[in-house]
Parts: C-alpha cells; sequence; structure tokens
C-alpha cells in the first residue's frame, strides 16, 4: 500500500488532518523521499528517516524522528499528548502548521549535520 491508499482508507476527519499535515512537510523539506516506514506514512532526506505520522483510533500522531528535538519544542507541545517519539493530535486541534514546518526544517538541519553537508544552502 502506498500513502495515498493509506490517507484514503482513514475516516474523512483524520484524512483531512493527515493530508495538512503531509502538505506541511512536503513544503518544509520538498527535497525529502516520500514512502512508508513501519507502515505509516515517512519521508526521508538524504537516505535517514526525517518525520512519519499516523492515524490511531482516538487521535493522530506525529514523529518528529529524535526525542531530544521534541524536548526541544516541549513548551510549544504541552497542549498535546507526547510520549518518546510521538506526539500527538486530534483533527480537531492539529498542531499548529508554523510548529510543525520548524520541527522539519530542524530534523533536515540534524540530518545535514551528521551527513556533513547543507544541500538547502
Amino acid at each position: 500500500a502506498d500513502v495515498d491508499a493509506i490517507l484514503a482508507g482513514l475516516p474523512d476527519d483524520q484524512r483531512s488532518a493527515l493530508e495538512r499535515l503531509r502538505a506541511v512537510i512536503r513544503a518544509a523539506a520538498p527535497d525529502a523521499d516520500e514512502g512508508l516506514s513501519y507502515g505509516a506514512p515517512a519521508f526521508r532526506y538524504l537516505g535517514r528517516p526525517l518525520v512519519a505520522y499516523a492515524a490511531a483510533k482516538a487521535h493522530c500522531s506525529f514523529y518528529c524522528m529524535d526525542p531530544s528535538l521534541q524536548e526541544a519544542y516541549s513548551t510549544e507541545l504541552a497542549p498535546f499528548g507526547t510520549s518518546k517519539g510521538a506526539i500527538r493530535f486530534t483533527p480537531e486541534a492539529p498542531l499548529p502548521e508554523g510548529l510543525v514546518a520548524r520541527i522539519v526544517r530542524d530534523r533536515l538541519a540534524e540530518i545535514e549535520a551528521k551527513a556533513g553537508t547543507n544541500r538547502r544552502a
């Protein structure tokens, strides 16, 4: 199954919330590759995991793939449920798009630093 098929199988509210999240990620990381990771829609950059997202029965999740980055944004993430690696939200209370874009840009910079490159400069 591909990302579009997974999203198409979700309830309307979750599909809409995750499609918005997907668009924000794509805009912030236009050079990232989209695919699946452990059955969840995900993006990779320079061959490394960038971010992922998924739907569960009672919420949606955004995975920033770096607990220390999640901790760096803990104040802004306080209104949302979090666990190691996951940020939970509902379609009625989505993650702010600007926050998602900043997290994605920070992940891009982390990956570039580890790879010893700066492709976005």
